[in-house]
């Protein structure tokens, strides 16, 4: 089997990362937005320079060669060492295999050993069940719920 890395994200990378993505209905509190995802290249664009800003780091989950995942670091605050972890799987084919277990693993290692940060924060719609249990997996604590979200810690 071909092994995880994450790798910083460059713009080809997101756009075959996005080329082949799904959206996730788990992903959705309000299922009216809900919407089958179409690529679209100035929309892809777009997404790429949004991560380029100052308090962000984007990588991507690669299985092999393949980008299968993104993670993004966002809200990074340097001065309270602080940052709160995002991570999106690229459609159901790489779900429930252990991708997005090793990936935020790895990312949890990126962020307090590369980053330098004391806590990480998480949060997951309350219905994404999956994406609970794998915080919960990698050392995350859940800390509290708004009736919409799970909020999640993780502290060095």
């Amino acid at each position: 089997m071909a092994e995880i890395t994450l790798t910083p994200m460059t713009r080809q990378l997101c756009h075959e990362f996005f080329s082949g993505f799904e959206n996730d209905a788990d992903l959705f509190a309000d299922m009216s937005k809900f919407q089958k995802y179409v690529y679209a290249e100035e929309r892809v664009n777009a997404f790429f320079e949004k991560q380029q800003a100052k308090d962000r780091i984007a990588l991507m989950v690669l299985l092999g060669e393949r980008p299968i995942g993104q993670i993004i670091f966002k809200q990074i605050d340097e001065r309270q060492r602080e940052c709160t972890l995002s991570i999106h799987m690229q459609n159901d084919q790489y779900k429930g295999k252990g991708y997005g277990t090793r990936a935020e693993q790895l990312a949890v290692e990126y962020a307090l050993n590369e980053l330098k940060m004391k806590r990480i924060h998480a949060d997951t719609i309350l219905k994404n069940k999956r994406s609970q249990h794998v915080l919960e997996k990698v050392g995350f604590r859940f800390v509290r719920s708004d009736g919409t979200f799970y909020y999640y810690v993780l502290e060095r």
